[in-house]
């Protein structure tokens, strides 16, 4: 009797922590919970790497600048660049599709809540990992991308700090090649790197098959492929490429740590590797990673665009299968980021025409939505804003791009700034903007609370005229050939001025960032949840419930009858629908 009067409480004891304000958010299993911790710990890892970016453009605002140590900028920028990435950008995409993808195809919940909560916490330890390497001050330190053989080799290796990285680079690979005793280490900046990254990787398969099963297999009825929203149709597009593309990187990192710590030598060209292995392995998923990174953005620009236009999606079918046609064009690719390691012309002219040609779906979805805005009744929401703001910056960044596809162009540019900036208005004026467009047009389904207008257009300007600034200067820094990863500079080279235009811009942004968090302050602190079901009018079923919706998203399963069913639930006036019904 007392045994079973232990148990009973035991069970009491877990039930009751179960059902605490913490304990209930830490075991949770509901994909509306886990989708808002993906983002709330993403936006955190969002504001370690912009402090770590203004770092780097504080050190580069002048010329011989000792800010930083040489040391301490080649971790911080390496840490920038991983952090928004793999512990920002991904995970909020992961975050938004936990959340919204369940609710636009009328499911209760993703197809396998528990190893979505898996997904989550090893993305969490991954990024705690990632960053606690500072306090042991062994952050990783050559760069997001890792090329090997440089990133076998201690700084014994590298005489001169200030080197350019290209120098930096041949020297280490040299020292390698020549089988140099001593130069290698199994210092703890790249395993950091290299547990972090798997741990990453590893959350990024578990959810990328989760939001493949539960797109095929969990539609409401009626619910045809061909009628999905399109942000569910680039989730899925995303999720197929992390499941292909993130094992590459896997083996790599792997290869890397059996060299560093196991004696072998797959990347050590004096022991019979190749260094030219890690770069074929790493952009075999890096560059997938890129489309990885925007695709969710074209997703949400395709939802957000119609609703502030009341109009549908001009060419519905040419945004939805031109994504799929980026994700099978984006593995024939990887190779043009590699023109200057001396491949064979017939390599480079497949990969220069691979590169080319890729441009052209995405071009269909830019005339798509401009299609979509023609003729339309726009209404300049922040989120709207945001939309058109995507567009233009996705476009600059689009077309700086297919430049570095022409092999000649390609090698006076590669490896200097003008390669920053392309990377900078594709990931931050396209992903970063994209995403603020989606956070004010979904964050009252969210949260119960429309987000302050006013704020988010004061936000919207200060990140326009941030970026610009902050970006714009990289392309002649570029042409008048900065070399990225620059620790410092002489003064009079032409780069002074732009620097710290760069760095003011940057600032910026730093500033519109804090306008929003003093906006999801307000709204969340001092705000009512009154926030209607449906603010905008819009077309796609996550509206067509609560905001926020309740544990079971629908009381009753919906049945999808056209692409935009509430639309034609609530216009029934609308001759589409009658033609329809």
């Amino acid at each position: 009797m007392a045994i079973g009067s232990v148990a009973t409480r035991g069970r009491v004891a877990r039930r009751s922590w179960k059902q605490s304000a913490v304990g209930s958010w830490i075991t949770t299993v509901d994909h509306k919970r886990i989708g808002i911790m993906y983002m709330y710990t993403a936006f955190v890892f969002f504001l370690f790497g912009g402090i770590e970016a203004l770092l780097v453009r504080t050190q580069l605002a002048t010329p011989n600048n000792k800010f930083l140590s040489p040391e301490a900028y080649d971790q911080v920028f390496t840490m920038h660049a991983t952090t928004m990435i793999f512990l920002f950008v991904m995970p909020m995409w992961t975050g938004f599709g936990n959340y919204l993808v369940p609710l636009m195809i009328g499911a209760r919940d993703m197809a396998f809540p528990r190893i979505n909560q898996l997904g989550y916490w090893l993305f969490a330890f991954g990024g705690l990992l990632l960053t606690v390497s500072f306090l042991f001050g062994a952050a990783p330190n050559a760069g997001w991308f890792s090329y090997a053989p440089l990133t076998e080799a201690t700084s014994a290796c590298l005489q001169n700090p200030l080197a350019t990285d290209q120098a930096a680079t041949l020297q280490a690979a040299t020292q390698a090649a020549q089988g140099l005793q001593g130069c290698f280490s199994p210092g703890l900046n790249m395993d950091f790197w290299i547990a972090g990254i798997n741990l990453l990787g590893i959350s990024s398969i578990t959810g990328g098959i989760n939001f493949i099963v539960t797109i095929l297999r969990m539609r409401a009825p009626g619910l045809t492929i061909n009628r999905m929203p399109l942000f569910s149709w680039m989730i899925m597009v995303m999720s197929f490429l992390l499941v292909f593309a993130m094992p590459s990187l896997t083996v790599a990192s792997f290869l890397l740590l059996f060299d560093r710590h196991l004696g072998t030598h797959f990347y050590q060209a004096g022991a019979g590797g190749d260094p030219l292995l890690w770069q074929h392995l790493f952009w075999s998923f890096g560059h997938p990673e890129v489309y990885i990174l925007i695709l969710p953005a074209f997703g949400m620009i395709s939802e957000i665009l119609p609703v502030f236009s009341g109009k549908p999606i001009f060419g519905y079918t040419f945004v939805a299968w031109s994504g799929v046609a980026i994700g099978f064009l984006s593995f024939t690719v990887w190779a043009h980021h590699m023109f200057a390691v001396g491949l064979p012309p017939i390599a480079q002219a497949f990969f220069a025409s691979s590169t080319t040609l890729i441009a052209i779906p995405t071009a269909v979805k830019i005339f798509n939505w401009v299609g979509t805005l023609y003729g339309g009744h726009i209404r300049f929401t922040a989120s709207m804003l945001f939309a058109l703001g995507f567009i233009v910056m996705f476009l600059i960044g689009g077309l700086n791009g297919v430049a570095v596809a022409v092999v000649p162009v390609d090698y006076q540019l590669t490896d200097t700034y003008f390669v920053v900036s392309h990377i900078h208005y594709v990931l931050f004026g396209g992903a970063v903007m994209g995403l603020f467009a989606g956070m004010f047009y979904w964050f009252p389904k969210f949260s119960g609370r429309m987000l302050d207008e006013t704020l988010g257009k004061i936000q919207f300007w200060l990140f326009i005229i941030g970026l610009n600034l902050a970006f714009f200067p990289m392309h002649i820094m570029g042409l008048l050939g900065m070399p990225r990863r620059q620790y410092t500079y002489a003064p009079n080279l032409g780069w002074d001025q732009l620097n710290l235009i760069s760095t003011i811009g940057a600032f910026i942004l730093g500033v519109g960032v804090i306008v929003f968090i003093v906006n999801g302050i307000k709204t969340l602190g001092f705000m009512r949840a009154d926030a209607p079901g449906d603010p905008w009018d819009a077309f796609t079923l996550e509206w067509a419930t609560t905001s926020p919706p309740p544990a079971e998203n629908f009381a009753t399963i919906p049945v999808e009858r056209s692409r935009r069913t509430l639309w034609d639930i609530k216009h029934p006036e609308d001759p589409e629908w009658r033609r329809e019904h």
